[in-house]
């Protein structure tokens, strides 16, 4: 995609409106991970190195379009100053005259924060009126939301409207690079690893990747639906009733490249709330007993995928194996963890597609050994599946030279 970036941008004693992603977890009110505030790290220093003047935006939770303290993007303040060494200002809203004279009074290297954009309600629907006063802040903007991407939001794609400049961050350079290179230019063997609970949610990650990949991994609880559209029985275990054709469908289509588990954990009973669960058995997939709950890969599939990521050159993973809340069917999501943390440092490219999986890699312990974990599950589940993400589409072409 040729897009401009930050390093094309002439910065220098300049307003920058940065779309940031500071959706982050907030307990007691302070930010309980900080893991995506440290991730535009490189980027606003580099702006505050050039001398650029710069204003963040960003959302956190869903307040509905109303003022909610515990949705306040203040906290942020704190560790962004922490983490810089610096001062960063903040102030209670995202537009009006307040802001305004705060952000004309701002001076080189400079950093203010503003308000969560959702306490308005026209930043989820994309209001021209409300992107237009965002815009009025900025002279060129900076897109380093990832997470977002996929939302045609004011903040995200009604602002590059009105600004002439608008340029993808490094965080966003990197995500697109990444999942540009698997599906334009990965290297083979191509594998993809699709977990979590419903196949509903990977339907059109399923259509897209099958042409490309040359094996498609199948666990979670979505492989109960798989299952029933061979005629296993499934007991308890999850199942989309009104997905059972389809999958049937894609079983016929994907032939020998898709592969389901051999074997599963099962249970009589289980609480899904106290994450309690009665004694597991191991079984194969073929014998689950009726009334039993599937909840996690077993040892022989653990054994096959691993053979068959061994000559890995490029692997996609999203979704979870199993129940990885509960410690006594985390075992599968683990091993998958463990798996790509070794072929990656056998020179094997590594992408897990944020949310759960990212969630995995981190209680795994093993994150920093992925080539690359998306900041944003939904956006990057969005590109897997082929669609256009509008925060991405928005930014301004880049002409003259080869952009990301």
């Amino acid at each position: 995609m040729a897009k401009l970036t930050v390093e094309d941008l002439e910065v220098s004693n300049c307003r920058v409106l940065m779309r940031v992603d500071f959706n982050v977890p907030i307990e007691d009110g302070r930010v309980a991970s900080d893991k995506r505030i440290r991730a535009v790290l490189p980027t606003i220093q580099y702006l505050q190195k050039q001398g650029a003047k710069l204003i963040l935006i960003s959302h956190l939770g869903r307040p509905g379009g109303e003022r909610k303290p515990e949705f306040s993007l203040k906290p942020c303040q704190k560790v962004l100053s922490e983490l810089l060494n610096s001062e960063v200002a903040f102030i209670d809203d995202c537009i009006g005259k307040k802001v305004a004279d705060a952000v004309f009074q701002l001076k080189a290297k400079d950093i203010l924060l503003l308000e969560n954009l959702r306490f308005y309600k026209e930043e989820t629907s994309n209001d021209p009126d409300f992107a237009g006063k965002l815009a009025g802040l900025g002279e060129v903007y900076v897109n380093e939301a990832f997470g977002t991407a996929h939302r045609a939001h004011a903040s995200t794609e009604g602002i590059t409207h009105y600004i002439k400049q608008c340029a993808a961050g490094y965080l966003m350079k990197k995500e697109l690079s990444y999942l540009g290179m698997l599906i334009e230019r990965s290297k083979r063997p191509f594998i993809a690893i699709l977990g979590g609970a419903k196949i509903s949610g990977k339907i059109d990650v399923i259509s897209n990747l099958l042409p490309k990949v040359d094996r498609l991994l199948i666990g979670g609880g979505m492989a109960f639906t798989f299952f029933k559209a061979l005629g296993y029985e499934i007991g308890n275990s999850l199942l989309e009733t009104d997905k059972v054709a389809l999958a049937a469908k894609l079983l016929t289509e994907a032939k020998d490249k898709l592969v389901l588990p051999l074997d599963c954990l099962v249970t009589e009973k289980v609480d899904f709330k106290t994450r309690e669960v009665s004694q597991l058995n191991q079984v194969d997939v073929k014998k689950i007993p009726a009334n039993y709950f599937g909840l996690d890969i077993g040892e022989k599939t653990i054994k096959a995928f691993n053979e068959i990521l061994q000559n890995a050159k490029t692997v996609v993973w999203n979704g979870p194996m199993g129940v990885f809340e509960i410690p006594q069917t985390a075992k599968g999501t683990f091993a998958i963890a463990d798996i790509l943390a070794k072929i990656t440092r056998n020179g094997a490219i590594t992408v897990i597609g944020g949310g759960d999986s990212a969630a995995a890699a981190q209680k795994a312990k093993i994150a920093d050994q992925i080539s690359h974990i998306s900041t944003g599950g939904g956006a990057c589940l969005s590109y897997l599946e082929g669609k256009v993400l509008p925060g991405v589409a928005a930014l301004t072409e880049k002409t003259g030279k080869l952009g990301i």
